[in-house]
């Protein structure tokens, strides 16, 4: 797939997406000043949170309480939102920046909004995976989506993957897992193979939500080809996403380590050019074990393989020595060539 001037596969070093989300906690200066230090860790992509919170969620939003706050999620959006005018001030200064911005758009009227600012794709969030008049509306625009599909099975992702294909859109799937932050106990890197199995028309990704940067990584050898982490410029800064976000060098590091994963994932299994000189040294070759005669037929006792590989004869062709006759007397330790023996 292609986001804006980004392709995205298995041919393509990951895609890595920085979440500020509402880590900035409704200050456009400081989302700017995450934008600013993502870009200086080498990252490509930002994503945000659109929250229209009238247009997102009923009244009786105002009653629950998210594990990881201490308000409502109608409060923790309200004060957390940017407004319109912010957000294509972010929008715009991210571009600016040399990077990608999409959001999440929780919505009707936050995808209205994105599209009017001309974003190049959308992200879905695990919690709108299975909201089917949500995802429906999105794929119309014919821009490429990114899904995660946390607290989805393969069996229920299914209808808006169905979606997706109809709307004859590049999409892509991120395995998740939604809570904050997940330990590794219900983390599940088998869901990236489970994905790519099962949907053969997506990129698949992982969208982590745990502490540190090893499931993300890890999840590179198994074929994602996206990575998502939710990101800010500072861990002491408050709110809801802070524990199991990343700051810039984390960042940095996730970028750098999984591009060097990806170009390892490519590379056959073979001996390589820079190698060789090892391969001299390293290798055995097959060597008298004892002085030997003019007309002995070697036997298995009488040859071992030892270091180094320059000799004629390698280690790996000790049995084809076996049985022949020395035209000459050789000294024990003596690299064994094929013209000494009959």
């Amino acid at each position: 797939m292609k986001l804006g001037p980004r392709d995205i596969g298995p041919a393509h070093p990951p895609l890595v997406i920085a979440e500020i989300g509402i880590n900035h906690g409704g200050d456009l200066q400081v989302a700017k000043d995450m934008v600013r230090m993502a870009r200086d860790a080498g990252c490509e992509c930002i994503k945000h949170q659109t929250h229209i919170v009238e247009d997102e969620m009923t009244e009786e939003a105002k009653e629950i309480f998210p594990p990881n706050a201490d308000k409502s999620i109608w409060h923790v959006m309200e004060d957390c939102a940017l407004s319109r005018d912010d957000e294509a001030a972010l929008k715009a200064f991210t571009e600016d920046a040399g990077m990608i911005y999409i959001s999440t758009p929780f919505s009707r009227a936050a995808a209205n909004f994105l599209e009017e600012l001309g974003v190049p794709g959308y992200k879905i969030g695990s919690g709108e995976a299975d909201n089917l008049p949500l995802i429906r509306h999105i794929a119309a625009f014919g821009k490429p989506v990114i899904m995660s599909t946390g607290m989805q099975t393969i069996d229920t992702v299914r209808a808006s993957v169905d979606i997706l294909d109809g709307a004859g859109i590049d999409y892509a799937l991120l395995e998740c897992t939604n809570l904050y932050p997940s330990p590794p106990e219900i983390v599940s890197l088998q869901g990236v193979t489970d994905l790519i199995k099962a949907f053969p028309n997506a990129v698949v990704g992982f969208s982590d939500h745990s502490i540190g940067p090893e499931m993300a990584l890890a999840s590179v050898a198994l074929g994602a080809c996206i990575l998502e982490r939710h990101y800010t410029d500072t861990r002491y800064r408050k709110g809801p996403d802070i524990i199991n976000s990343m700051d810039p060098a984390e960042l940095k590091f996730l970028i750098d380590r999984s591009r060097e994963i990806h170009t390892a994932l490519h590379n056959p299994k073979q001996r390589t050019g820079p190698e060789e000189d090892v391969y001299r040294f390293a290798r055995a070759s097959v060597v008298a074990d004892a002085d030997l005669p003019e007309g002995h037929t070697i036997t298995a006792a009488d040859i071992w393989a030892r270091r180094p590989g320059s000799g004629a004869i390698a280690g790996y062709d000790f049995d084809k020595v076996v049985g022949r006759t020395l035209k000459h007397p050789v000294r024990r330790n003596q690299q064994l060539t094929w013209d000494d023996f009959t």
